[in-house]
């Protein structure tokens, strides 16, 4: 009999738990988003659509080693060194570097390894497309127009609200100060080498022998 009041009172229990949890949600303030009309709420580790800073990359393979789905694609002419003077890569023209987003997951592993800190989890929350092509970025192709994060299609037609054109504009200015350095990074750069050292002059004092 005792146990089976106490399964009883476990019930009870649960439901009022249950009931307190679905009340506290039921009188609380609505917070859905008028999207797309007002911008989505992004937390500041949120995980988006890749930014890529071409000009630092030195076509290294790590992020494509760490992406446990394989979607990252690496092509270069030649291998590649990091100036760390400048912090700009020079060799081989970098043939193609993209992502193919119907396979990533957005677990950021890729970022983690990079040498050069040259690719990093951006804003980006909407990539929607026509056909499973456009599911995959050529980020060299976007470095050629001087843009370092891809842009969606949505937002290149027609009139945007507000917040998107300077949501674009902000991802327009990411790539702005390096953009020559960005296109460079397509084409040859043989890195520069050290002029060779110099000896020391002789020394002029007399030998002790002498």
């Amino acid at each position: 009999m005792r146990r089976h009041l106490h399964s009883i009172y476990q019930a009870l229990n649960t439901i009022r738990i249950g009931m307190q949890i679905t009340l506290k949600y039921c009188f609380a303030r609505t917070v859905t988003v008028q999207y797309p009309d007002r911008p989505p709420v992004l937390q500041p580790r949120f995980r988006g659509f890749h930014w890529y800073e071409i000009e630092k990359c030195s076509a290294c393979g790590a992020c494509a080693r760490a992406c446990p789905v394989d979607c990252i694609y690496i092509e270069n002419a030649g291998p590649r060194k990091i100036d760390r003077a400048t912090g700009i890569s020079r060799g081989g023209a970098m043939v193609r570097w993209a992502i193919d987003y119907s396979k990533c997951m957005f677990c950021g592993l890729c970022c983690e390894p990079c040498p050069t800190q040259c690719l990093h989890m951006g804003n980006v929350h909407d990539l929607s497309g026509y056909d499973r092509r456009s599911s995959i970025v050529e980020f060299t192709e976007l470095a050629a127009q001087g843009l370092r994060t891809p842009q969606p299609i949505w937002m290149q037609k027609g009139a945007v609200p507000a917040w998107v054109e300077a949501r674009r504009a902000e991802w327009v200015e990411l790539g702005r100060p390096r953009a020559d350095e960005m296109r460079l990074a397509l084409t040859d750069q043989p890195f520069p080498k050290k002029p060779p050292a110099e000896s020391p002059p002789p020394d002029p004092s007399p030998s002790k022998d002498a």
